[in-house]
């Protein structure tokens, strides 16, 4: 046997072990939620912390293991969307509802909402655009839930703004893939690691932070909400 055809094993272990890897965040939704029915939002939002960064890097995995061509019977594409309806949805989605943000009936209901409006979106295949924006806000409940938790507006608030994102994942706007976008990128990761940084602070204090990482949080959002107004600037080159 050639070294070239004793090599096709362990490629295929290594692709698998991607989609291991992957498939893993689906368990690790599965803690958070647990987390999130016992009201431990730290503890949820600290296993949604892990699995988005397992979501952050098995794309560079599989790439990297060529899982399309050694692994093909496992849709690495659809799997991810799998995990990822878990993670950024349905968790954040039982989060809101089990919290204080909201009276109980009016988060089940914007929960309802929440779940079916994201099913959709998730859907869509103009998900993203060529040069890898999202199109529409990209249903990051996981986020945005984190926000209403830090920085604790009144309820009314809370809802208001839950039903905007909502309408949101279905208008004409985009917003920035934190990785892939080329515009900025070296600026948008580090505000990306900033946010990844402050989101530890909150959990690690109860998500009762002080103020000035409320400010970062504000902060990091005006930079991700503001940076498709610069997506064809002239000045900021790719």
């Amino acid at each position: 046997m050639s070294i070239e055809n004793r090599a096709i094993p362990v490629r295929r272990a290594a692709a698998f072990s991607v989609h291991m890897f992957t498939a893993s965040g689906g368990a690790v939704a599965l803690l958070a939620l647990y987390a999130a029915i016992e009201r431990d939002f730290a503890g949820c939002f600290a296993w949604l912390g892990l699995a988005l960064f397992i979501d952050g890097i098995d794309g560079t995995l599989a790439r990297a293991a060529r899982v399309a061509e050694t692994a093909a019977t496992i849709d690495g594409a659809i799997l991810d969307l799998v995990v990822d309806f878990l993670t950024y949805v349905l968790v954040p989605v039982v989060a809101l509802w089990r919290s204080d943000l909201m009276p109980t009936p009016v988060a089940f209901w914007m929960g309802l909402l929440v779940t079916i409006a994201s099913a959709l979106y998730f859907a869509d295949t103009r998900m993203k655009t060529g040069d890898h924006w999202f199109r529409g806000f990209p249903a990051l409940w996981n986020v945005f839930v984190l926000y209403l938790f830090v920085l604790r507006a009144p309820w009314q608030v809370n809802a208001a703004l839950t039903l905007a994102a909502t309408a949101m994942m279905f208008a004409p706007v985009v917003f920035v893939h934190p990785l892939r976008v080329v515009k900025l990128r070296a600026l948008t990761i580090a505000a990306t690691f900033a946010w990844f940084a402050l989101a530890c602070f909150a959990v690690f204090e109860g998500l009762q932070p002080q103020l000035w990482v409320k400010v970062g949080f504000v902060a990091v959002a005006a930079y991700f909400v503001g940076l498709p107004l610069l997506r064809h600037s002239p000045w900021s080159h790719d």
